[in-house]
């Protein structure tokens, strides 16, 4: 079955689809300037009992994002390009990687960290089980509306991972991070007494041929090494599982894999196009964690 069908699309109107979901959204969230619980206060408006409100977008889901940040989220063209390569099927494999082992889990509550347009959600949400919710956060708005569009069982929250989650205490089952930041504090807080969180992070070979061409940014050398670090006052390491293999990607394929992630932040355009004139070898590794909360 095409990655494609497994999507579920939801037929009602942008209005009826937020007013239908601000109770669900309602009850992930907590207000990000004074800690306390939202709830609904008005139609497309949250609230908490100090008086802070805050819109929610017609399209179903609220942004929260407080202060100055860092970073700046996905473009348009950036998700995209994910489109277009994801729904080709090359990341696949690690699709149904992570549908096995949330599956395992039969969580109630799903928290997508860096939800990107819900594709690994996707994986995760089983299917015809209306009574499992999500909730996609991300700070690219525009990420935020295609996830939730693309799965009718989803609330959406833009919001940074830097920053102190406007996400209650203990309410996610799973916590997915896939090829995203992670706040292990505040990870350990959303997530239940031994809930499940799920990371994704690529192996030091990952995209090694367009890396050596230069058509991609470095990384980190000990992805691995730290992330299982940076975690442990906070979560137990469950297992390690890792994918690898070689795909031949043509002209095109090339492109939309560099322009879906930081490497579309950091390279000319111009110069990938130039470059992708012919099929490439190219290596899609990647590092698989569960870690369970302390």
């Amino acid at each position: 079955m095409a990655i494609t069908q497994r999507r579920s699309r939801t037929s009602s109107t942008s209005r009826e689809r937020a007013s239908m979901s601000l109770q669900t959204l309602s009850e992930w969230l907590r207000c990000p300037n004074c800690c306390l619980p939202l709830y609904r206060s008005a139609d497309l408006v949250l609230g908490c009992e100090r008086g802070h409100s805050f819109d929610v977008n017609k399209r179903g889901f609220v942004n929260l994002l407080t202060g100055p940040r860092k970073f700046i989220g996905d473009s348009a063209a950036m998700l995209d390009a994910r489109d277009r390569f994801l729904d080709a099927g090359w990341y696949e494999p690690l699709w149904n990687a992570i549908r096995t082992r949330v599956t395992g889990e039969s969580p109630r509550r799903i928290l997508d960290v860096g939800c990107g347009t819900g594709y690994y959600l996707g994986a995760a949400l089983p299917p015809g089980d209306d009574g499992v919710r999500a909730l996609g956060m991300d700070l690219s708005p525009t990420a935020v509306g295609r996830a939730i569009r693309a799965h009718d069982r989803a609330d959406g929250l833009v919001a940074d991972v830097w920053s102190p989650l406007p996400v209650r205490d203990g309410v996610a089952d799973i916590i997915l991070n896939i090829f995203a930041p992670r706040n292990a504090a505040e990870f350990h807080r959303v997530l239940r007494p031994d809930g499940l969180l799920l990371v994704v992070v690529p192996q030091s070979t990952h995209l090694r041929q367009l890396r050596k061409s230069g058509l991609v940014v470095e990384m980190q050398a000990d992805k691995a090494a730290h992330l299982t670090t940076s975690l442990a006052a906070w979560f137990r390491l469950e297992s390690h599982d890792q994918l690898d293999r070689t795909v031949e990607l043509s002209p095109s394929e090339v492109m939309s894999l560099i322009g879906m992630g930081p490497s579309a932040h950091h390279t000319d355009p111009k110069t990938v196009e130039a470059s992708a004139t012919m099929n490439r070898d190219v290596t899609l590794a990647f590092d698989i964690f569960q870690f369970r909360r302390r």
